[in-house]
């Protein structure tokens, strides 16, 4: 009696688009055994696609461990990193497409130039007043309990899952900073030694789209990879400036 292993085929629908061919955006399916091809999270798979199936896939990868924000996608419908998100084990097939409402530059490949100018606008460093870093100090200590405002805050790893998931994101992206950016401003203005709080809100309650553009939608806090809750942090900026 003969005995056959049992085939574990799942299809993922992948998005495709070149930008050197003159083709149009289109999806691509390809065909993996998971259990012979040892297949776990939906990265695995994009790795197996791209190393035995189709060299010329284009995405972002890095840690594989949820930490770089390398490979944030939208899986599903949803975005997230490949690399903890687990391939369902329903017979459906997995649709695979960059992060939305942002320009692509191939394949899964997304343009993140506006979301970096955007972190990089709120100034993400400790700013010192000139007296401080001039003095006989070192070091500016932090109590436990100062320390522990920031924890659910420094831990972003900028894989831009809240922003292009957030709708007021889509419609004003030129604008409006974002719940990323968002977030890391109020990690400097909650650090208990930064010494420039009162113009970091100052400027960001001058600018009317900056953040005033968030209506709570909570898309942000739905999807992020790493647990934290940016649009508490932008609620908590908006108490401080009004």
């Amino acid at each position: 009696m003969a005995f056959f292993e049992m085939s574990a085929l799942k299809q993922f629908q992948i998005y495709r688009w070149n930008p050197d061919q003159a083709t149009k955006p289109a999806l691509q399916t390809y065909s993996i055994d998971l259990e012979k091809d040892k297949c776990v999270m939906v990265l695995d798979a994009l790795l197996y696609i791209k190393n035995n199936i189709d060299a010329t896939l284009a995405f972002r990868r890095s840690c594989r461990e949820g930490i770089c924000g390398s490979c944030s996608m939208n899986i599903n419908g949803l975005t997230a990193l490949a690399c903890t998100t687990p391939i369902p084990k329903d017979g459906k097939k997995v649709k695979v497409y960059p992060l939305p409402h942002m320009y692509v530059i191939k394949d899964l490949v997304p343009d993140l130039t506006n979301f970096y100018r955007q972190y990089a606008t709120v100034e993400p460093w400790l700013k010192l007043r000139w007296e401080t870093k001039t003095s006989e100090h070192s070091e500016i200590l932090q109590t436990k309990k100062e320390r522990a405002q920031l924890d659910g805050l420094y831990e972003c790893i900028l894989c831009a899952c809240c922003s292009s998931s957030c709708p007021s994101y889509w419609w004003n992206e030129d604008k409006y900073f974002g719940p990323s950016a968002l977030l890391q401003a109020y990690r400097w203005v909650a650090d208990s030694r930064d010494e420039f709080k009162t113009e970091r809100v100052e400027q960001l309650k001058e600018n009317k789209w900056a953040m005033y553009r968030c209506h709570a939608i909570m898309n942000c806090t739905k999807v992020c990879p790493k647990g934290l809750n940016p649009a508490m942090a932008i609620a908590k900026l908006k108490k401080l400036a009004s």
